[in-house]
C-alpha cells in the first residue's frame, strides 16, 4: 500500500535541547495510530513541526510523496494534513453551522461567498447537515457555540477537520476536558472516521488509546523508543520504565 504522510529523520533543537531527535514514521491510508509518551516529550512539537507551524533544524516531510520542505501551514492543509488542537479554538459567538459552513467555503476558494447567506447555498447546506448529523450535532446546529456542552465542541472541531476532508488527520488529544460521561460520543466519532483516512492521535487516556489504535508509536525525551502493536507496547521494558509503568502492570494482571 502506497505512503500518504511520511516524515524523515526529524530534527529539533532549542537552545541546544533536542526536542525531536531523528524521528522518522510513515503511513498508509486508513491507518490509526496514537502517538503516546510522558509530558515534555515531544509529542505537540513534533506536531507542530510537520503540519508548519514551526521549521525544523533538518528533515523530510512528505505529503502523498511530496516534499513539504517549502510549504507553510495552509499549503499543507490543502494537500491533506489537517490537526486538531489540545485546546478548543472555536469562536464563541457563532455557530456550528458558520464554522463548518467557513471550512468547505475556504476548503473550495469561496471564502469570499461567506458575506453572501450560506444558508441559501443548498450544497454547502448538505454537506454541513450531513457532517454535523453524523457528529450528533443537529440539535445543536444553529446555536452558539458558548451555549453547547464542552464534549459537543469537541465534536465540532473534529467536523471542521472532515470539511477540509483530510488524507491524513492529526488529532490532540480529542477527549481532553470532557466529562467522562461524554467521551464516549467522542469514541463512536473517532470509530466512524472515514475508513480510508489515515489517523494520527496524540492521548494520554491509556484506555482510549487501547480501543483506537491499531499501532501505537511511543515518543520519550524527543526520539520514538517504540513502534508496534497494543499488545506489544505493554510488554516493552523502555517503555514501562520511560512511560506505562503502573497502568502496563495492570494490564498485564488483568
Amino acid at each position: 500500500m502506497s505512503l500518504i504522510f511520511e516524515v524523515e529523520n526529524l530534527r529539533k533543537s532549542f537552545g541546544g535541547l533536542a526536542v525531536t531527535n531523528d524521528v522518522s514514521l510513515a503511513m498508509s491510508a486508513g491507518d490509526r495510530i496514537a502517538l503516546i509518551g510522558p509530558n515534555g516529550a515531544g509529542k505537540t512539537t513534533f506536531v507542530n513541526l510537520v503540519t508548519g507551524n514551526l521549521k525544523p533544524d533538518s528533515g523530510e516531510i512528505r505529503i502523498a510523496g511530496e516534499t513539504m520542505t517549502g510549504v507553510n501551514a495552509i499549503g499543507r492543509v490543502r494537500r491533506g494534513l489537517v490537526r486538531s488542537f489540545q485546546v478548543t479554538r472555536l469562536f464563541q459567538d457563532m455557530t456550528p453551522a458558520e464554522h463548518v459552513a467557513l471550512a468547505i467555503l475556504q476548503r473550495d476558494g469561496r471564502t469570499g461567498r461567506m458575506s453572501g447567506n450560506f444558508l441559501a447555498m443548498p450544497e454547502v447546506m448538505d454537506e454541513l447537515e450531513n457532517l454535523l448529523g453524523k457528529l450528533g450535532l443537529t440539535a445543536v446546529t444553529h446555536r452558539k457555540v458558548s451555549e453547547i456542552a464542552y464534549g459537543q465542541q469537541r465534536l465540532l472541531e473534529i467536523a471542521l477537520a472532515l470539511a477540509l476532508k483530510p488524507k491524513v488527520l492529526l488529532l490532540d488529544e480529542p477527549a481532553a476536558g470532557v466529562p467522562q460521561s461524554d467521551t464516549g460520543r467522542i469514541e463512536q466519532a473517532l470509530a466512524e472516521l472515514p475508513s480510508d483516512l489515515a489517523v494520527l492521535m496524540i492521548e494520554h487516556d491509556m484506555d482510549l488509546v487501547f480501543r483506537f489504535a491499531r499501532r501505537v508509536i511511543v515518543l520519550a525525551a524527543g526520539a520514538i523508543i517504540f513502534d508496534g502493536s497494543p499488545g506489544e507496547v505493554t510488554k516493552d521494558a523502555r517503555v514501562r520504565e520511560a512511560y506505562l509503568g503502573s497502568y502496563a502492570n495492570a494490564r498485564n494482571i488483568a
